[in-house]
């Protein structure tokens, strides 16, 4: 049985010419990119080749970039880096309530070491009120991490409508654009942001593999120590094959990158309106907003979301009630119910996320499943 995904937000599978970059990176025999013999600088050239394309997609430098194991680390070094650098006892941090865990999981760990978190909400369609951001600000706010796209519902954020403020105010604007980069057109100057974090498993690059971009003139501390690799921020021995991937899947996101947006929006939107049409009950979580090209977020009245995914598996389409790295809870998604939800509705939800390879005819084959899935389980019911 051939399985349909449409489970792209938690992970997309590697471009064929990024895995042609990785096989020449690991068939070459490189050596270690801080050795000085001509092996180590062969694959010292490597990572820099790749740190430049890395920053052309985002309109970075390429010296503003440092190389992570993917978007938790990248975040945790953000977070935790600004707040350590600045020696301040008790320090405050402003983010959102329907952040990913790997921003969630630093600020809590925050507040239990005797800092401060301003948890801000968001409206029924998942958006932050830019001025409420603005307001929850203080003399002692270190750092704001601000999401730029949704992994769960898709909103995408204003985070540039708060860049003027905590620049004037002197803190560190971060933003966790692990969904966003490769699906939207992001520039780091246009956002205003002083830190933003990404991931090359979310845009056809390898596992493995992510980035921190550092605006000039930003102080950081590592998480880290040992050698000088990354500027002292990321020590260790780089991963060239893994980088060399994410590096080529950003030149490949950015040559492509209305192509695929309009491909994607094509697919969400028939997806849409055929499900909305032929399953009873129906909706679509933060409809009304912004939100991903690819990405809908649909709740099915009177139905377990994670039965129905159970369901659909077994039928041979790959979807999920939401980040991959929250569902060994079996906990309702944090951000449906900071949305509004209720519990019962945020358990009947489904996360659907198209990528690159799919088309119209998954799309076709993923509504009859879906709607004769749900049709089972409510005659399973009666």
């Amino acid at each position: 049985m051939t399985v349909i995904c449409l489970d792209h937000n938690a992970t997309t599978p590697p471009d064929p010419a990024v895995r042609d970059e990785m096989a020449a990176c690991l068939d070459g025999a490189l050596g270690n990119p801080s050795s000085i013999h001509s092996l180590g600088q062969e694959a010292r050239r490597v990572i820099d080749k790749a740190r430049a394309q890395v920053a052309r997609l985002i309109g970075a430098q390429p010296e503003e970039i440092v190389f992570t194991s993917g978007g938790t680390e990248a975040n945790n070094l953000a977070i935790f880096g600004s707040v350590a650098a600045t020696k301040r006892p008790r320090s405050h941090v402003v983010t959102t309530a329907i952040e990913h865990r790997a921003v969630l999981g630093p600020c809590r760990h925050i507040e239990q070491a005797g800092g401060s978190v301003t948890f801000l909400a968001v409206d029924r369609e998942g958006l932050l009120d830019p001025a409420s951001a603005i307001s929850s600000l203080r003399d002692e706010t270190v750092i704001a991490s601000i999401m730029l796209a949704n992994n769960d519902v898709g909103t995408v954020q204003p985070v540039a409508a708060l860049s003027a403020k905590t620049r004037e105010r002197g803190i560190l604007l971060h933003s966790d654009a692990v969904q966003a980069v490769g699906k939207l057109p992001v520039e780091v100057n246009t956002l205003g942001v002083d830190l933003m974090s990404f991931s090359g498993h979310k845009l056809h690059g390898p596992q493995g593999v992510g980035a921190l971009y550092i605006r000039t003139g930003t102080m950081l501390s590592p998480l880290v120590f040992g050698g000088r690799q990354e500027r002292g921020l990321r020590p260790g021995t780089e991963n060239v094959a893994a980088i060399a991937g994410f590096g080529k899947a950003c030149e490949l996101a950015a040559g492509r990158l209305a192509e695929d947006a309009a491909h994607l929006n094509a697919l969400r939107f028939s997806f849409e309106a055929a499900l909305l049409d032929r399953v009873r009950g129906a909706t679509i979580n933060g409809r009304g907003a912004p939100r991903l090209s690819n990405t809908s977020n649909v709740c099915f009245d009177g139905l377990d979301g994670e039965a129905l995914t159970i369901n659909l598996d077994m039928l041979g389409l790959a979807v999920s009630t939401g980040a991959a790295c929250g569902t060994a809870d079996h906990e309702p998604s944090h951000v449906l119910t900071a949305m509004g939800r209720t519990i019962v509705e945020a358990r009947s939800s489904v996360r659907f996320s198209f990528g690159r390879g799919n088309t119209q005819e998954d799309v076709h084959r993923a509504v009859d499943l879906v709607a004769r899935a749900a049709e089972m389980m409510r005659k399973g019911r009666r």
